[in-house]
């Protein structure tokens, strides 16, 4: 069973999504909705998945100082997040992140439960992802039976998931390009590397041109979109 660790910060304005506020066209208050949005739809992949959900999020103390709250307010924020998606909140793991750098934190993560917890296989998410499914979780989970090391490539040579049976050297591992940054690690390692299909992931202005067209085309040909992204994308006028 593979744990999926979700590494978010808490949904406030001015702190995620950054370039869509600064180069595109949201607000600071609807980029932190929209955020917390892609993290409910992450949340509740997860659930139908095969997968375990740790929710792996940034403390005050690691929050640049403009943007911090006080003491207990990131993990309070991450938790309404997820109780307001899943079915059993009890059943998610809520853990505070260790690290200077995404991929300190990350590899904290990766490598704690994989030798000390001796979990089967970890994977790395950043919630940014919106197209990611239970199908897709568990598609990760059975080339890892096989392969310590699949990841989803995204467009610019970014990752939408990471995931591993061993650990990395994941100092600067999600360097760009990210897809091949984590590849190398993985045959430095002497670990065979897997793909999943490519996915689009929403960080940036230009990710938009990849993920509202398609979010349109599977609206009209009534296949599944995610349920709290799309109707947050059109009330922002961005969805036709």
């Amino acid at each position: 069973m593979t744990v999926v660790c979700v590494l978010c910060d808490p949904p406030r304005p001015g702190l995620v999504l950054p370039e869509l506020v600064e180069d595109g066209p949201l607000t600071a208050s609807e980029a932190a909705d929209l955020y917390a949005a892609m993290l409910k739809d992450t949340f509740v992949a997860v659930e139908r998945s095969g997968g375990d959900l740790l929710v792996n999020y940034r403390p005050e103390e690691l929050l640049p100082a403009e943007h911090r709250r006080d003491e207990g307010e990131a993990e309070a924020e991450v938790r309404a997040l997820a109780a307001a998606v899943v079915s059993d909140p009890d059943d998610v793991r809520f853990e505070v992140q260790v690290g200077s750098s995404y991929a300190a934190r990350a590899g904290n993560t990766a490598t704690h439960l994989l030798r000390e917890e001796a979990v089967d296989s970890v994977a790395v998410v950043r919630g940014t992802a919106p197209f990611v499914t239970r199908a897709t979780i568990d598609s990760a989970a059975m080339k890892l039976r096989t392969t310590p090391v699949v990841l989803g490539p995204a467009p610019d040579g970014r990752v939408f998931y990471a995931a591993f049976t061993e650990p990395i050297d994941f100092a600067d591992a999600f360097a760009a390009p990210e897809v091949a940054t984590l590849a190398a690690r993985g045959d430095e390692a002497g670990l065979g590397v897997d793909f999943l299909p490519m996915q689009p992931v929403l960080r940036t202005p230009g990710d938009l041109d990849t993920v509202v067209p398609l979010l349109a085309a599977r609206r009209d040909a009534e296949r599944v979109v995610p349920k709290e992204t799309a109707p947050l994308l059109a009330e922002f006028g961005l969805l036709d």
